[in-house]
């Protein structure tokens, strides 16, 4: 796939686009995909001064920083942008939607090791999302806003808070990067607290029985 088609995919995508065109000239996201293609070609040549520098040009015109070391896939959407960071060792898979303030940060210090995550296909990263380490997201899985994820995620998942641990969607499995649906997603800890409450209720109901048996006796 091609830049054009890039481009078409994001137009497809983004509500707010009127037609290709406006993607190319004027969305940060494309910009910035343009720029590491570019950088890349000058990795792969040996020639990483040239390269760094092209990815750091980019990173301040557009505010989007990413390594020209990361391996991205087919039709990515960066939407607004402005605040993210891709590692040089991350992975991106086709077809994936993150939004601004998303770090693919990586851990460990050692060089010629994989320090950061790999993403899988269809996957959706919300806004503020962090994503740290050599780590797996599965394909069509949904990475909530401002979720901190620390661990291998399943494919066909949604995780959320922090640090972030699956949850569930009523049994819906959707590619959520084309859905652009990251703000439905359940809060863990509600979810935590309507439980307990539960318990306490199922509980007291026991008591309650109990002490109803023994003053009939």
């Amino acid at each position: 796939m091609g830049l054009w088609k890039d481009a078409k995919s994001i137009a497809e995508r983004d509500p707010a686009a009127r037609n290709v065109l406006e993607v190319i000239f004027l969305y940060p996201g494309f910009k910035a995909i343009r720029s590491h293609k570019i950088a890349a070609f000058f990795l792969r040549h040996k020639m990483p001064f040239i390269a760094r520098w092209i990815s750091q040009r980019c990173s301040r015109k557009t505010g989007i920083e990413i390594h020209p070391g990361a391996k991205i896939g087919n039709g990515l959407f960066i939407d607004h942008g402005h605040g993210i960071v891709i590692g040089e060792t991350a992975v991106i898979g086709d077809n994936c939607t993150i939004y601004h303030q998303v770090t693919l940060g990586g851990t460990g210090v050692k060089r010629h090791e994989k320090r950061h995550p790999t993403i899988g296909n269809n996957v959706l990263i919300g806004a503020g999302a962090k994503i740290l380490g050599p780590i797996t997201i599965g394909d069509n899985s949904m990475v909530g806003a401002g979720a901190v994820v620390l661990s291998d995620v399943p494919p066909n998942s949604t995780v959320a808070g922090i640090k972030a641990r699956v949850i569930k969607t009523d049994g819906e499995r959707i590619a959520p990067s084309i859905s652009l649906e990251h703000a439905k997603i359940i809060d863990p800890i509600a979810q935590d607290i309507a439980s307990l409450r539960e318990q306490i209720k199922e509980l007291s109901d026991t008591v309650a029985e109990l002490e109803k048996k023994r003053d009939n006796k």
